[in-house]
Formats: C-alpha cells, sequence, structure tokens
C-alpha cells in the first residue's frame, strides 16, 4: 500500500485511486475511451482517477450532474475530461462520448423510502436508456449485496448462484436495475459484468464511520444486524475496474467485498479502543444478516490489498481528527429496507 497518511481530502483522494499494478495491466491490454457514468458520487470520483491514472493515455471522461461543483473541479484536475449531463433526460444521450468501456455508477438509495418513482427511475430506467446507448460497448454496472436474501449470520454469505430476494423498494428497484442490463446483453449481446457490492469504506463514509461517530458522539449501537462484509473504497474501485475483462453475454454476477464475515460488535469494540471510549450496545444481534460471498472475485481477481485493521485505523483516525465526512450514515442496520 501506498503511504498512509492522510493529511487531507486530496491525500486522502489520491490514496483511493492508486490504481494496483494488476489494474494497470488490464487497462493496458484493452482498447478504447472509457466512460464513467454517475461519476460525481460517492465512489466515482477515485474511480474515474483511477482510471486515468492507469491509462493515462486513453480518454476517460466522467459524466454526472455535479451537483457539488468541488467535485467535477477535482476530478478535472486528473486530466479526466467532465461532461454534465442528466442521465434522465433522453436528450442528453446526444453529447454522451463513444467509449469502448462503460462503468456505470449510476444510483439512488437515501431517500428512496417516500420518493418511489424516482428511485425506480434512477434505478432501472435509467439503465435502460445506458444500455441501449451504450449496446455495442462493454459494460460494468454497479448494483448491490442488498438484493439477496438475509442468511444465517455464521455463513459465508449468498454466492453469485444465490436466487435475489430483495426486501424493499430500493433493493427490488436495484434488482430491476439488473434485468434491464440483462434483458439489452441478451438483445444486443453487449458484455456486461454487474458488481453486487457491500460494503465499501473510506473516512468519509460508510459503515467504519458510522461506528466510530456513535461511539465518540455516546449513540447506542444496535446490533440487530450482528455481522457485515467491509472492504475498503481503493480495493473496490480496483476490482470494479478489473472486473471488465469478466464482462459477458448474458452478465456475468460478481459479488465485491471483503474476504470475512465480521462481527459488528466486534467491530465496535476495536473501533473504541482506538478512541479510549467505551461503546454502548443495545439490541441482541439477530439470527440472520445481509451478507455476501466473495470468493468467486477473490479466487479471480486475487485478495484485497488492504487488511481490516489498516482501514480502522486510517478512518478512525480520519474521523477522530474531526476532518470532513459526507454526513450520510449507511443505514446498514435497517433490516425493512426502507433507506
Amino acid at each position: 500500500m501506498k503511504n498512509t497518511s492522510i493529511l487531507n481530502e486530496h491525500d486522502l483522494e489520491d490514496l483511493l485511486s492508486e490504481p494496483s499494478e494488476a489494474t494497470t495491466k488490464v487497462l493496458d491490454a484493452i482498447d478504447g475511451d472509457i466512460v464513467v457514468l454517475g461519476a460525481g458520487g460517492k465512489m466515482g470520483p477515485t474511480l474515474a482517477m483511477m482510471l486515468k491514472k492507469a491509462s493515462p493515455d486513453k480518454n476517460v471522461y466522467a459524466v454526472s450532474r455535479f451537483s457539488d461543483k468541488s467535485v467535477k473541479h477535482r476530478i478535472e484536475k486528473t486530466n479526466v475530461e467532465t461532461i454534465k449531463a442528466d442521465l434522465l433526460n433522453e436528450s442528453n444521450y446526444e453529447k454522451l462520448p463513444k467509449a469502448e468501456n462503460v462503468f456505470f455508477m449510476v444510483g439512488m438509495k437515501f431517500g428512496a423510502t417516500g420518493n418511489q418513482p424516482l428511485t425506480w427511475a434512477m434505478n432501472s430506467y435509467v439503465p435502460s436508456l445506458v444500455a441501449r446507448h451504450y449496446k455495442d460497448s462493454r459494460i460494468v454496472a454497479l448494483s448491490t449485496g442488498n438484493v439477496y436474501p438475509f442468511v444465517d449470520k455464521s455463513s459465508n454469505g449468498p454466492t453469485e448462484n444465490t436466487l435475489p430476494d430483495p426486501i424493499g423498494e430500493y433493493a427490488q428497484s436495484c434488482l430491476g436495475r439488473e434485468r434491464m442490463f440483462e434483458y439489452f446483453s441478451q438483445i444486443y449481446k453487449t458484455p456486461v459484468t454487474l458488481i453486487r457490492l457491500n460494503y465499501a469504506n473510506e473516512p468519509r463514509y460508510g459503515i467504519i464511520v458510522d461506528l466510530a461517530t456513535k461511539i465518540l458522539n455516546g449513540v447506542p449501537i444496535d446490533l440487530t444486524m450482528g455481522a457485515v462484509n467491509l472492504i475498503w473504497q481503493k480495493d473496490a474501485n480496483d476490482y470494479i475496474i478489473r472486473s471488465i475483462t469478466l464482462a459477458d453475454s448474458p452478465p456475468t454476477i460478481l459479488n465485491v467485498t471483503g474476504s470475512d464475515v465480521i462481527s459488528v460488535r466486534h467491530l465496535a469494540k476495536q473501533i473504541a479502543g482506538i478512541l479510549e471510549k467505551e461503546p454502548k450496545f443495545i439490541s441482541q444481534e439477530a439470527d440472520t444478516a445481509l451478507l455476501s460471498d466473495a470468493s468467486r472475485c477473490i479466487e479471480t481477481l486475487g485478495p484485497p490489498e488492504t487488511s481490516l485493521d489498516q482501514m480502522i485505523s486510517m478512518i478512525v483516525t480520519w474521523v477522530a481528527s474531526g476532518k470532513k465526512t459526507l454526513n450520510k450514515p449507511t443505514k446498514y442496520d435497517m433490516r425493512d429496507g426502507k433507506f
């Protein structure tokens, strides 16, 4: 891993966008330009930056509404070309660049409850527009482990062969996203990889940030969702990029997360030890949890580079110092699917 001294947001994004040697080799071996759709979200900026670092001779385009102008500016400083576009508006597709390689990061989670029509439009309708527009490209589309059913928390979690059983309209709309890419892949023979991710972590966002913030503020931690999977965002970006080599028709499904099932209680205690605080807990662990088995990913693409201890240390140090977070709780502990 690169030097983990993270002084500011620039240092952080530089770290999160540093490609592995394997990622650079993958991008060297594929032809064509690259477009990242939904590049203004939590992972999109560093994914676009990593793509450009790993393939400096390729044109890399970042497409988003860019409601936060600072994100647009930070992406542009890395020589990624930005395009402002609302992908719900069909007329905007005319200005999208032709690209042989597409990374689809568009999605709506927070605020889904209470605004179900927009949730379905973003998570299911936009994928149909993109799948048709880029039917002659290779596509990697970000999905979520939320499409899986809850499973015994002592298990390794669902594999890619487990039948989806999404709880709540957010997760259902995400399965709709997958079905749209599957449908158009069948029609046009478009090679697609569907990434079922949970949960990416970095110092501004993620389950470790959620727990550290609660411990610092003396807020009790609900243990009902007693187990989770975690992955450092840089490692998730690496996997997402390299998964373009797995794209196929019908689509390849790939669970992306860490290798371990992690006890929330033990995780909170480890974080509290660094903070020299005593965590408060409420409720009892349920027998089931939302998990994913990443064995296929790890066997195919190799293990994540960043250990859980490294991840915890970097994130807790950042949060404890009062540096910027996105103030967007993951709501990982919601069991009714209402986000």
